[in-house]
């Protein structure tokens, strides 16, 4: 079972988002955990302040050091004491530190999160995400416990709650149980870099619209082959800069186009070829038959 830790300000925003659908299932068949930790149960100010002004003036409150090491060390000790005595654990070293676990912390600044971080991530047996709030959190915290810093894209949000539910939803569909059908997270967007191909259903035609027809012819070597030339074409006119990961990874895809274009040239050629001769012996016939 892969297990999700959330520390976070608004656990209740979390935990409704992501107890829905497919991850509630999920969980209720434990092929994950996904638990939200507030940060403000860990702070030592009586009135639950978990922020204070920064350092040098700046608009804005910071997030102290102390609730979110606090609330990250009641995380990890959790997860220390959950596995099995004498296991061997991964050990992960930040800054001279060895932890138990990765801290991601959820930031603009870090590295876009991508489907092939997603699919390292499903390799973990746990991964705590961190959301910031107001203007950000104490940089010595950060420094002490994050191992990876992510960002979902070049904009700013109010927390990091949403790109933490985003992360936890990609990462927790690719581990093994969580989708109905094994083959869905393997043929989806982005799996090979290639974007997912049309799809269609009932009713066969809607608003004039006719479903294409190889869908319906119900052989499947030319579904499949129809499949991977509109998710190529697709790619080539939406994303090409995921066309161009693609081609070079798949050269040999080109080869054996080129081969099957030559084969089928040759073919028209043959039967062109074919249908002249036959055309002029048909006309050569006419021809005697009427000297007759």
């Amino acid at each position: 079972m892969m297990n999700f830790h959330i520390l976070t300000l608004f656990p209740e925003m979390v935990m409704q988002g992501l107890h829905t659908s497919i991850l509630k299932r999920a969980v209720d068949k434990e092929y994950i955990s996904i638990e939200a930790v507030n940060i403000r149960d860990y702070t030592l100010n009586k009135h639950g302040k978990v922020d204070d002004y920064t350092y040098g003036g700046g608009a804005g409150m910071l997030m102290q050091a102390q609730p979110v090491y606090d609330a990250y060390r009641a995380v990890e000790q959790r997860i220390i004491s959950k596995r099995q005595s004498g296991a061997q654990m991964r050990e992960i070293r930040t800054n001279g530190r060895i932890q138990s676990c990765r801290v991601i912390y959820v930031t603009p600044q870090g590295k876009t999160f991508n489907q092939e971080m997603a699919q390292e991530m499903a390799r973990e047996e746990d991964l705590v995400f961190l959301c910031g709030h107001y203007e950000g959190i104490d940089e010595r915290v950060l420094e002490e416990i994050v191992t990876d810093y992510v960002s979902i894209g070049d904009y700013v949000l109010t927390g990091g709650e949403l790109p933490a539910m985003v992360m936890t939803d990609a990462v927790a569909r690719l581990v093994p149980g969580v989708l109905h059908n094994g083959e869905s997270a393997a043929t989806e967007s982005f799996s090979d870099y290639l974007l997912e191909y049309p799809q269609y259903s009932r009713p066969e035609v809607w608003q004039g619209r006719q479903v294409p027809e190889i869908l319906l012819s119900g052989d499947h070597a030319k579904i499949e082959e129809w499949r991977l030339e509109q998710s190529i074409e697709r790619t080539k006119r939406l994303r090409p800069d995921l066309y161009e990961k693609w081609a070079a990874a798949h050269e040999a895809y080109f080869m054996r186009k080129a081969k099957k274009e030559a084969r089928e040239r040759r073919k028209a050629m043959k039967r062109q070829k074919a249908g002249s001769q036959t055309n002029m012996e048909e006309t050569q016939k006419s021809e005697v038959q009427k000297i007759e």
